[in-house]
């Protein structure tokens, strides 16, 4: 085999390699997904409700149109809640919302944290005697 027909092999298989990473980049792209700060604020409130016991499990889903991040009371059951991040609704409602289990959605807009107080605890005061 000449050096040249070895060459040729090796940019063949080069392109062949560069399309089916394109391919890879085009797919990963057109899936939606939370950046790092929106998880972060995610998984504080998360964290919070887990320590409190209202929550025990959850599930990421990152979808062509949407990401969806599911509360779950336990694994079996459907989940609690839904927080989902829909980009095509950014100039309308706004990217966020929290979907309650029967598909109510509880609150929509675009800033994640303002969305979430929604699924806060009302802290309740109260009056002891002493």
């Amino acid at each position: 085999m000449s050096d040249t027909e070895d060459s040729a092999g090796q940019q063949a298989a080069g392109a062949t390699a560069g399309l089916a990473y394109g391919n890879a980049n085009t797919q990963r792209s057109s899936v939606i997904s939370f950046h790092r700060r929106e998880l972060d604020t995610i998984l504080r409130l998360y964290g919070r409700m887990v320590a409190d016991g209202e929550w025990r499990d959850y599930a990421i889903d990152l979808l062509k149109d949407r990401a969806v991040f599911s509360v779950f009371r336990r694994s079996s059951e459907m989940p609690l809640f839904r927080i989902e991040k829909d980009p095509k609704l950014a100039r309308r409602q706004g990217t966020y919302s929290v979907v309650a289990a029967g598909g109510m959605i509880l609150k929509r807009g675009h800033d994640l944290s303002q969305v979430l107080k929604v699924l806060e605890k009302k802290r309740h005061l109260r009056l002891v005697d002493a």
